[in-house]
């Protein structure tokens, strides 16, 4: 194994515990964490933090979860995220029509709030990505042993199932296998019928 090193950033300008990250172009985007609202952006080119915006008042953050969806159909300076609070279980979007920077509640195409949530299960320490032949499933894996799959085009569950383990998972590490692969090899992959997501956790 090759020498690995390692680089100091600069300070943040307020601690956190539990952050949940997501990288947009050039910048690292810190989305809150533990008991903290605020969001902040790192610049890895230019090696500077700047602050972008605080959860709305009514939010608690606890082990949240927060996902990037990639829309092609977007404004390259756009970027939806969504968000889960084990507290109240809301969803979100960033930086969607003129509201830059503010998070927005998820609504239909009837402008009704839409809930990703199954009713009594806790979502402490809960983990997901999107993915799917046209990236619109949403894979949900949580506290005890569940999975479930959520369209981003209906807005609805299609499954809930209980993951092959006898341990019990939160706060684990959810990605996407295919995320790391060659961009030729995605493409083929993705012009293949019968394409499936390869999901690794580990515990």
């Amino acid at each position: 194994m090759s020498k690995q090193t390692f680089q100091v950033l600069k300070e943040l300008p307020i601690t956190f515990a539990e952050a949940q990250c997501v990288l947009y172009k050039n910048e690292l985007l810190i989305c809150g964490g533990y008991e903290r609202k605020t969001c902040y952006s790192y610049h890895t080119i230019k090696n500077k933090y700047k602050f972008i915006c605080n959860y709305p008042s009514d939010v608690t953050l606890e082990a949240n979860c927060v996902v990037k969806l990639i829309d092609n159909n977007k404004d390259n300076n756009q970027i939806i995220l969504f968000v889960w609070s084990n507290i109240l279980d809301i969803s979100n979007k960033l930086n969607e029509s003129n509201n830059y920077n503010q998070w927005i509640p998820l609504t239909d195409n009837n402008n009704q709030p839409i809930i990703i949530g199954r009713g009594a299960h806790t979502y402490y320490g809960v983990r997901a990505l999107i993915g799917g032949r046209n990236n619109n499933l949403l894979f949900i894996t949580y506290y005890y042993d569940n999975i479930s799959v959520f369209n981003l085009n209906t807005f609805k569950f299609i499954k809930h199932h209980h993951l092959p383990t006898n341990n019990c998972i939160n706060h684990h590490c959810f990605v996407s296998k295919s995320e790391n692969e060659p961009e030729q090899e995605i493409m083929k992959i993705n012009e293949e019928k019968n394409k499936q997501n390869q999901m690794l956790i580990i515990n």
